[in-house]
């Protein structure tokens, strides 16, 4: 049997698994079967126009499509579907083809992904037919800006606005929260809300630099919003903000991530979550700082916000507490009675556990509730172990050497891991290899420039590790040396061969046999 004898269901189902710009330039002409299939409605109602197929680990790469090939596709195929389109993903290079001239009667689903800041502002202010897209057709947006090298932390000031006024029936906006390891963000403190907000927006999903632009956006002109997804990036705060008692009783699913420490948790977090007093549905994946004061446990979450949630139906939860108190010792709760404050409160099932370290007078507490609802999970030796289906990101923390079955648990406890970052200094002495070959099937970015140097050779050498997809890879450059022994190391030795990104935090010379070690670099 070859292709041509498949079924049109098997075929349809195949085509979608290909590159769109590869299934037209290719594939179109080679039978009036395939133009049919092809040019089918359903096969065309999702466009998406990029040669970005590892969208779930993007993190800086660059359109490959040639030139020739998309200007063909638009001039010979496009007209042909314009009408037919519902939703479209371009990226930098395929929006200058894909608005050139247009009839998207049917679009109403926009994604501008991978685009410079410097281009998406040009393309927002000086194409007219994108704009004119934007003001009386899109209801669903989203937006993704590449990362710079730069601090990172202000995006061009002018986006957001720029595209809240400019959607005037815009229902859902994702804003640079689309990819975990994407650094853009938002920063508000100093935005005034001068400009239009459409009264249509619902659902808002954004990245925010820090917890007062969470602060900043709730207390702005979103009055419609019934949904509001922030991830928070940095734990820098504002001292300026003045915290607001205005309810917010429109939000009925409100999720909150923060991505670094935050210290403002009892001053800031516990009087926004306050305000939302109609939530129906709340997410909560926070790593706490705090000083001479206890873990955050089942009476403080209950007393503090969940009593004035009367229609809460969904509380979701992942919290981190990190404690310290260098000079006062205060008796911090143990795991028993952590485990015993979430009984008779209404909770899901809780699971908990404690890293202490008595002699620092601090410790760490773990909280989160089953069945797991989140990409992300931080981990140190205490971990407990379980079944994580929906974890895409794990941090690996450790103020002492690694235990080698954590290593071999969380490729089993969290099956489709795709972004890993390891970060401890602290080793011990490796001895012997691993007898049992660790196999992580998804992991396609690996963060290893905080991890001591034998955790390094662990991951990226094969006979320790099977990593079948990783693509990308951020390592210290002296690091990388050190491994390769300046490049003199058989290069077969190295899960390098999938790599598409490498990140030394610095410019370098290529030795002359730089590629025997990445050849897709």
């Amino acid at each position: 049997m070859n292709i041509f004898d498949l079924p049109d269901e098997i075929l349809l189902i195949i085509l979608q698994k290909l590159d769109m710009i590869d299934v037209f330039y290719s594939c179109i002409k080679v039978n009036q079967r395939f133009n049919r299939l092809i040019l089918d409605s359903f096969f065309l109602r999702d466009l998406n126009m990029t040669t970005i197929n590892d969208i779930n680990s993007l993190y800086d790469q660059t359109s490959s499509i040639d030139s020739k090939v998309l200007s063909r596709i638009c001039e010979k195929i496009l007209p042909r579907i314009y009408d037919q389109t519902y939703k479209l993903t371009v990226d930098e290079y395929s929006t200058k083809y894909m608005f050139l001239a247009s009839n998207y009667s049917k679009l109403y689903s926009l994604s501008l992904i991978n685009f410079q800041k410097e281009i998406l502002d040009q393309y927002l202010t000086d194409n007219l037919i994108l704009r004119d897209l934007l003001t009386n057709q899109i209801t669903h947006l989203n937006i993704d800006i590449k990362n710079t090298n730069d601090v990172g932390f202000n995006t061009s000031p002018e986006i957001f606005p720029k595209i809240l006024s400019l959607c005037k029936n815009l229902i859902d906006l994702n804003f640079c929260g689309m990819f975990p390891e994407r650094n853009f963000v938002v920063y508000l403190k100093d935005l005034s809300w001068n400009h239009c907000i459409p009264s249509t927006l619902v659902k808002l999903t954004i990245k925010l630099a820090a917890l007062t632009d969470c602060l900043h956006l709730l207390d702005g002109p979103f009055v419609c919003l019934s949904t509001l997804i922030i991830a928070v990036k940095y734990s820098f705060h504002t001292t300026e903000y003045k915290n607001s008692t205005k309810k917010l009783p429109k939000l009925k699913y409100f999720s909150l991530t923060a991505l670094s420490f935050v210290n403002h948790y009892d001053d800031l977090i516990v009087p926004l979550l306050r305000r939302l007093i109609n939530l129906e549905e709340l997410k909560l994946y926070l790593l706490v700082n705090r000083s001479y004061s206890s873990y955050i446990d089942g009476i403080q979450l209950y007393d503090q916000f969940l009593i004035y949630m009367t229609q809460l139906k969904n509380f979701a939860f992942n919290i981190t507490s990190e404690i310290h108190d260098k000079d006062i010792k205060i008796e911090l709760q143990s795991n028993e009675e952590i485990q015993h404050s979430f009984i008779g409160r209404g909770y899901s099932q809780v699971v908990s556990y404690i890293n202490s370290n008595p002699f620092a007078l601090d410790g760490v507490c773990y909280i989160y509730s089953l069945p797991y609802d989140f990409e992300y999970f931080k981990i140190d030796n205490t971990f407990q172990g379980g079944t994580f289906y929906k974890v895409r990101k794990l941090t690996m923390v450790e103020r002492t050497p690694f235990e080698d079955r954590l290593f071999q648990i969380i490729s089993q406890d969290f099956p489709f891991l795709e972004i890993l970052h390891v970060s401890n200094s602290w080793s011990k002495e490796v001895n012997q290899p691993w007898l049992t070959l660790i196999t992580f099937p998804h992991l396609k970015f690996l963060n290893v420039k905080y991890a001591h140097g034998n955790y390094t050779l662990r991951f990226l050498l094969k006979r320790y590790m099977n990593l079948p997809r990783l693509s990308n890879l951020v390592i210290d450059y002296s690091m990388l040396m050190l491994i390769t022994k300046n490049f003199t190391y058989d290069p077969t030795y190295f899960n390098f061969d999938k790599l598409k990104c490498l990140d030394m935090g610095q410019l370098f010379v290529r030795p002359k046999n730089f590629h025997l070690y990445f050849p897709l670099l």
